[in-house]
């Protein structure tokens, strides 16, 4: 699964492969825990956008000001086109997830849901991923939220997370894989972990880890 962190990779796959693609879940799957984090007045930043459904599906649930970046020109250019008829707040933008191109503390909340595992699957992948989680720790305001969807088991993800130059406070969920179907993308490591997704909730604000 090397490939999942070259940039090249994934232009030459949406290429291939135009048609709506999701990682892991649907919006239905984690939608208890995006409406615990979030508003629909939230500023959201989606990293690693790709075509999935997710924020088209939470703009139809009210989250109307979500921020797209992915580092694909193809799919980013693809998805600007489709959706050029949902307003000024639900925007795709080329950017790398490593050096985004947002003042500090632009938004109230960001997700990720199977970004930090791809470029954890590439070259250099331990400081590429710290990179990203760096940049938006960065870009998100006062108490903002970092929700990342994982397969990575806590004992492989909370080091990313639990650094000294990080305030966030951690809560580890689980919830169950979906039935693999033609919409979900599973890797084979995700095969061999437990039936579960791990969502890891950073809120900037006092440092801690907790597992529920």
């Amino acid at each position: 699964m090397s490939q999942y962190g070259k940039a090249e990779y994934w232009e030459e796959r949406y290429t291939r492969d135009p048609e709506p693609f999701d990682w892991y879940q649907r919006f239905a799957g984690i939608k208890d825990l995006v409406q615990g984090c979030f508003t629909p007045e939230s500023k959201i930043l989606n990293i690693g956008a790709g075509n999935s459904r997710l924020s088209e599906e939470m703009f139809d649930e009210g989250y109307q000001n979500i921020t797209n970046i992915d580092i694909s020109h193809v799919v980013t250019k693809a998805m600007q086109e489709k959706y050029k008829d949902k307003g000024p707040n639900f925007k795709y933008l080329h950017m790398d997830a490593r050096a985004m191109e947002f003042e500090d503390g632009s938004f109230d909340g960001a997700i990720d849901k199977g970004t930090l595992d791809a470029i954890l699957c590439g070259e250099s992948s331990s400081s590429n991923a710290q990179k990203v989680i760096q940049e938006v720790h960065r870009v998100l305001g006062p108490k903002g939220v970092y929700l990342a969807i994982s397969y990575g088991l806590p004992e492989h993800r909370l080091q990313y997370f639990e650094k000294p130059e990080y305030d966030w406070n951690v809560i580890v969920k689980q919830v169950h894989k979906p039935t693999i179907s033609t919409s979900i993308a599973i890797t084979n490591e995700d095969k061999d972990a437990p039936n579960a997704h791990y969502i890891y909730i950073c809120t900037k604000g006092q440092q801690k880890a907790a597992k529920q």
